[in-house]
């Protein structure tokens, strides 16, 4: 009886092991993100299936990373849509617009086409950047309604957070370009 009792053991050791893992990988979401931080680089996949990478603009465009829950949805689809009529603006603020959420690539594509973005989708699946901005929203399993400005330094220079069911206002984010400059 000793082998079996001590294999049991092993087992559930392995076991608390395991869910002590996954309690510290769900626990490590970085603080929320501030204007005057630097912005953590990431890698992520289009609505093409294209990696996208922050850093790439740096010296070249500022960046408007514009965080929502899910595609598919009401307060989504509506700021997309004016995301894509404001397109021009941005374009003439030397600024380049990703919308993120923790959707898949796929269902960007989708979603893109059948709105007609301009805007380039970025899938954040493994909800690992919206964890790293501190924008990781638990009850949905989702990234936060954010928006977060990334100068062509690389540094964090506008954000605004707000209620999930709440659509961003463009405006607000052209002004905070117009004083980049």
């Amino acid at each position: 009886m000793a082998p079996r009792s001590l294999s049991k053991r092993k087992r559930n050791q392995s076991i608390i092991n395991i869910y002590e893992e996954v309690t510290v990988a769900a626990q490590e979401v970085a603080k929320e993100i501030a204007a005057g931080d630097m912005a953590p680089d990431f890698i992520l996949k289009d609505q093409d299936q294209k990696d996208v990478t922050l850093s790439s603009f740096k010296g070249k465009k500022n960046v408007v990373l514009a965080f929502y829950p899910l595609d598919w949805s009401p307060v989504c689809e509506g700021e997309n849509k004016c995301m894509t009529n404001d397109f021009p603006k941005f374009e003439g603020l030397n600024a380049v617009v990703f919308g993120i959420s923790t959707d898949s690539f796929f269902s960007h594509k989708a979603w893109a086409t059948h709105l007609g973005l301009k805007h380039t989708l970025l899938a954040d699946f493994n909800r690992e950047v919206v964890k790293k901005y501190g924008l990781y929203f638990e009850p949905l399993n989702c990234g936060k309604r954010a928006t977060v400005i990334v100068d062509k330094n690389g540094k964090v220079a506008y954000v605004k957070v707000q209620e999930i069911k709440v659509a961003r206002d463009d405006n607000d984010i052209l002004e905070a370009l117009k004083k980049l400059g």
